[in-house]
């Protein structure tokens, strides 16, 4: 099979990017936001859904599916494709931040992360070879290898070792991959410390990935550490490959950071805050079980040409929200995927016919 390609179509003044990724599944038009399915489901929503909405590229998390079902189960399966029932290109996290967020459960060395299984306790063992193994096996496109992801209290000496792992976990697992037809990603560690960035990202670009990540922000710290680190680290990363942001963000952290330069997003807002009744359009948010909403014929967005808003008022969502029906949630996210996923389509054509920034910035007022 061919190996991943990436290329820049058009370039915006300001540093965004039309891009375009081609992988084995198909062919992913950047910038682009993934929608997440960290058990190999996005929640609420069928793939065929996904598909209708925009969606292009999902992602996974390596480690949960590594737990349940396994790795075994999933190959006899067909892959991880086939278990989700989804055709087209898959990006799996190995599963480094989630570790982090296990905390007591596991203990890190310079050899890989021992841990104890969330789900039933069971010890185990990571590796990077084994991140990259793992994701091999389970068929996907895009891989990330295996990194040290630190709270953003970190103390610099332990942002220190982190940079130092990550970029050694980086070479192995590199040098471990097996399939050429999987892109692998090398993630860029530092914490708050953009002296720390510079020497991660000069460390993985001596490895030459086929392409980069940003990881270790949105743990914590203030909206304004996570723009000023952000914005530096981009200016670090090839101008030939595919730039990731991980877990970013609110549509207006999308807006700002793909005028920046990066090309790949993910974010569980959408779907989480669709099951808890909160609905993004044109104008904000929207608090679906607010008593205002009872009568309200209108649909969540009047711009928005979504399933859920052609076919359900304010007024009957918030009817099957305040009665518990599953129905509430299924369709709130449906309304919200949508949203990200029509909003990146509206910025990528903006990149195409150069009206980027202004259209970029008024998109973005709801948001302020």
């Amino acid at each position: 099979m061919s190996p991943p390609a990436f290329e820049v179509v058009r370039a915006s003044p300001d540093g965004a990017r039309l891009g375009r990724l081609t992988l084995t599944h198909g062919v992913v038009e950047t910038p682009a936001f993934m929608p997440v399915a960290t058990q190999g489901s996005v929640k609420g929503v069928t793939p065929a859904q996904l598909e209708d909405a925009g969606a292009t590229i999902v992602l996974a998390n390596a480690y949960h599916l590594a737990q349940r079902p396994g790795v075994d189960a999933i190959t006899a399966l067909g892959g991880l494709h086939a278990l989700m029932g989804w055709s087209r290109p898959l990006l799996t996290d190995s599963g480094g931040f989630q570790l982090m967020s296990l905390a007591g459960l596991v203990r890190v060395t310079d050899d890989g992360v021992r841990y104890r299984s969330h789900i039933d306790g069971r010890a185990g063992f990571m590796r990077p070879e084994d991140a990259v193994a793992i994701q091999e096996a389970l068929g996907v496109d895009v891989a990330m290898s295996l990194d040290e992801c630190v709270p953003a209290d970190a103390t610099p000496a332990r942002v220190a070792r982190a940079v130092a792992r990550t970029s050694a976990w980086a070479a192995r697992g590199l040098a471990a991959r097996r399939r050429v037809d999987m892109a692998l990603f090398g993630i860029v560690q530092g914490g708050l410390d953009v002296t720390r960035r510079a020497e991660s990202a000069t460390d993985l670009l001596a490895l030459a990935f086929d392409g980069y990540a940003v990881g270790g922000l949105c743990v914590g710290e203030p909206p304004e550490e996570t723009a000023r680190v952000a914005e530096a680290t981009v200016h670090l990363l090839p101008e030939d490959r595919p730039r990731y942001l991980m877990g970013m963000g609110t549509p207006r952290d999308l807006l700002r950071f793909m005028a920046l330069g990066y090309d790949l997003f993910d974010c569980v807002l959408p779907t989480r805050n669709g099951r808890n009744g909160t609905l993004f359009t044109r104008e904000g948010k929207l608090m679906i079980r607010n008593a205002r909403h009872a009568h309200d014929a209108r649909p969540p967005d009047v711009s928005c040409g979504c399933y859920t808003c052609r076919h359900f008022s304010r007024g009957a969502l918030r009817h099957l929200a305040l009665a518990g029906e599953m129905l509430a949630a299924q369709l709130a996210t449906l309304h919200n995927l949508s949203f990200y996923l029509h909003l990146m389509s509206e910025m990528r054509a903006d990149l195409r016919a150069g009206t980027f920034p202004a259209r970029a910035r008024a998109a973005a007022g709801a948001w302020a």
